[in-house]
């Protein structure tokens, strides 16, 4: 019996290590097996072993000249699955097609998830000057138009609860304290949608609104982003009203989001 414990305990733990690298390797784009022990707190042969697990799996690849790993095609199967099953995905496409054609930038749907957002849905524009994909990526909510459009009308203790874990400056306007951060979704409320503006990254600019469920709860977030040489402080109203348009057509009715 103990040692059938023992054997369960060792499972669980070699699932959360597995978990804990896919995260990693979420974070950082790319990493070796000694970066990844280390982060662990194992031995270089134990995180050798979940690697090749992983790997045998598809949820990472192997860069082959550099014998470091990313984050394999595994996950975008198993991201797909999750995607269509989304309410908040579902059924979305007309909408942010029409909306990323009539702004030209790429259009996101992204949900809170815990203090931070995810990005799980895409469209990109039909600008070629940025391709970047956001789809499955994590950032935090108080410097991205996203965040402040989930998190503006969550009550106190759970507006607290959203906050980073670090105010460190990320660009030349990131939000630095939580007074600053109180203000700014006092006006995200007021407006109806929220603006990001250089302050997750120098040169990013964002515009979002929140998409509601029939019971008028916040439940995800429609956003475009683009470059500042196109999407100007001065644009924001009026992209504003627009995204707050697209998002009330995805909001209200829960049988829209199924397909």
């Amino acid at each position: 019996m103990g040692n059938t414990h023992l054997a369960e305990s060792s499972s669980v733990q070699s699932v959360d290590r597995a978990l804990t690298i896919l995260e990693i390797l979420a974070q950082r784009g790319e990493s070796g097996v000694t970066e990844i022990a280390a982060d662990l707190g194992v031995h270089k042969s134990t995180a050798s072993r979940l690697m090749t697990a992983l790997l045998n799996r598809g949820l990472v690849d192997q860069v082959s000249d550099r014998g470091r790993y990313r984050l394999g095609l595994g996950l975008v199967r198993l991201a797909g699955s999750v995607t269509s099953s989304l309410d908040a995905v579902s059924g979305s496409r007309a909408v942010t097609k029409a909306l990323a054609a009539e702004v030209g930038e790429t259009v996101n749907i992204a949900v809170l998830d815990n203090n931070r957002v995810l990005y799980v849905d895409q469209v990109i524009g039909p600008s070629m000057v940025s391709m970047r994909s956001w789809l499955g990526q994590s950032v935090p909510t108080h410097c991205t138009a996203s965040g402040k459009a989930l998190t503006a009308w969550l009550d106190e203790a759970e507006r607290i609860a959203a906050r980073p874990d670090s105010w460190k400056k990320l660009a030349q306007n990131t939000i630095t304290s939580g007074d600053a951060l109180e203000k700014e979704l006092k006006r995200v409320r007021d407006l109806g949608y929220a603006v990001a503006n250089q302050e997750m990254e120098t040169d990013f600019m964002a515009v979002a609104a929140p998409i509601r469920d029939e019971h008028d709860e916040v439940t995800a977030a429609l956003v475009i982003s683009g470059p500042a040489s196109r999407i100007k402080p001065e644009d924001f109203e009026s992209l504003g009203h627009i995204v707050k348009l697209s998002a009330s057509k995805l909001s209200g009715n829960p049988n829209f989001w199924r397909e």
